[in-house]
C-alpha cells in the first residue's frame, strides 16, 4: 500500500509518472515536497507507521528527482 498501491497502477501509466509529466521539474518537487509534510503531519493521528512510510516514499522520490535534475544540470 505504500510502494505501488493498486488503486494508482490502473491502465498503461502509473499515476505518478503522469503528475511528474503534467509539471514542470519545480512543480513536481514542490507537490513531492508537500506529500511529504502531510504524511508527517498526520501519522499520529490516522495510519501511524504507514503514513511514515508513505512520507519516506515521497522524500526518497524528490532526492532521487533533485539528484537527477543536478546531473542533467552539469552536462549542459
Amino acid at each position: 500500500m505504500v510502494n505501488s498501491p493498486p488503486h494508482y497502477n490502473t491502465g498503461n501509466v502509473e499515476c505518478i509518472v503522469a503528475i511528474e509529466e503534467s509539471m514542470t521539474p519545480d512543480a513536481f518537487k514542490g507537490y513531492l515536497k508537500g506529500n511529504v509534510l502531510k504524511y508527517m503531519w498526520r501519522y499520529e493521528y490516522k495510519n501511524g507507521t504507514q503514513d511514515l512510510e508513505k512520507a519516506q516514499w515521497y522524500l526518497n522520490k524528490l532526492v532521487e528527482t533533485c539528484k537527477k535534475d543536478k546531473t542533467s544540470q552539469k552536462n549542459l
